[in-house]
């Protein structure tokens, strides 16, 4: 099942009976952990801003009997920002489609439809939409500063913000280039490894932050994925592509958290225990389960859950701090970051008269309702120091 782009016309959108049920997740939580489409940040640029400080290293700085004040000294306050992007759709419903509002399925009329105003119900679905695209562009979106409007501005996810503290356990591979379904270049890998792609050039059937399986190596330089263990392989197209190879044996493990727990800790991060938050994606949160059951035996390791932004996280109990882990779909899947959500805000560029995101009517062309959502959003991420990111994990996939 799929959407269409257009107009929608009853032709496109058939009316059906019986009740409506979601076959896609709409959750966000990123986003609404550290305030959601609701937070009252604002900014009055395309930039958001903030400052940040520090203080000198600590040192044994004894001082003379009856000497003068030492040499004066002050602290510099340092720029950040990071670009507004911004998120815009077109909802278009003819009237006819607002008015065929009956169920009718396999020539039965005249059954129960639970959607009643087409155009509402369809603004509410890209209203939805955005949010999952905020909380993907907060993760996964790279800066873009454009000189002119020839391309789009763009927002720096904190994938690519983070700096200070981003491990990995196996190096990323550049240059690999591909052709039909054979990837080229010195690799490691064998059958049934696993790549995840950070870069999947002009390919159109590779998804990038997604684990795919190795099928099939013929040399140490080239080899072929597909999307089940065993399956058929993925024609790749011509690309230039990136990559992490994910190795069986590099499973999660306590002592690998607790290395990323230990880097953010001394940057001065995680020190606001209720907001820090272990990020995950599905394929390594059972791992993460069984790497502190194991590192644990015989003491406490699950607390109870807490509530961080109004997303409700189980805690669990490490070497640094009681930490919420929680599942974010968005997050590459060999991937695991600590985030210090207390430094996180949403900001929107408020339109005059209109909001920060909204929806308007659009002109009328034609026998159609039209009409757009929009909004220009920005993650300020605090300090960069303080979040921390590991990847290169084998995930754990469906059979």
């Amino acid at each position: 099942m799929s959407g269409i782009t257009g107009l929608g016309t009853t032709y496109g959108l058939p009316n059906y009976h019986g009740d409506l049920i979601a076959l896609t997740p709409s959750d966000t939580p990123l986003l609404s952990a550290c305030g959601g489409i609701n937070a009252p940040g604002r900014v009055t640029d395309t930039y958001a801003e903030w400052q940040g400080y520090d203080l000198r290293t600590p040192a044994v700085r004894a001082r003379l009997e009856g000497a003068d004040a030492p040499t004066a000294e002050e602290r510099v306050r340092a720029n950040i920002v990071n670009r507004t992007q911004i998120f815009q759709e077109q909802v278009s419903t003819s009237y006819t489609k607002q008015a065929a509002v009956g169920g009718y399925a396999n020539g039965y009329d005249g059954g129960m439809n639970p959607v009643h105003d087409e155009h509402a119900w369809q603004v509410l679905q890209a209203l939805k939409q955005v949010g999952r695209d905020v909380n993907y562009s907060f993760w996964n979106a790279v800066r873009n500063d454009p000189s002119d409007n020839s391309t789009a501005r763009q927002m720096g996810g904190l994938l690519s913000v983070i700096t200070s503290n981003a491990l990995v356990k196996k190096a990323k591979i550049s240059a690999a280039s591909a052709a039909t379904d054979t990837i080229t270049v010195t690799h490691d890998l064998v059958a049934d490894d696993k790549v995840v792609f950070t870069d999947v050039g002009a390919s159109t059937t590779v998804v990038a932050g997604r684990a795919y399986w190795v099928k099939s190596v013929s040399t140490t330089v080239s080899f072929k994925i597909s999307a089940t263990q065993g399956g058929t392989a993925i024609t790749v197209g011509t690309a230039t592509m990136a990559f992490y190879p994910l190795k069986a044996a590099n499973t999660v493990t306590a002592g690998a958290i607790n290395n990323l727990l230990q880097s953010v800790y001394d940057n001065g991060g995680i020190s606001e225990q209720e907001t820090a938050v272990l990020f995950v994606p599905s394929g390594q949160k059972s791992q993460v389960t069984a790497a502190y059951a194991t590192a644990n035996v015989g003491t406490p390791l699950l607390n109870q859950t807490r509530n961080v932004g109004g997303v409700s996280v189980e805690t669990i109990i490490t070497d640094f701090c009681t930490l919420g882990v929680a599942i974010d779909r968005d997050l590459p899947a060999d991937a695991i970051a600590v985030v210090s959500v207390d430094q996180l805000q949403p900001v929107f560029l408020e339109v005059p008269g209109k909001g920060a995101l909204f929806e308007e009517e659009l002109a009328k062309t034609g026998a159609s309702e039209k009409t757009q959502i929009y909004g220009e959003i920005s993650l300020k991420y605090g300090n960069q120091a303080s979040h921390g990111v590991y990847r290169g994990f084998y995930p754990v996939l469906p059979q």
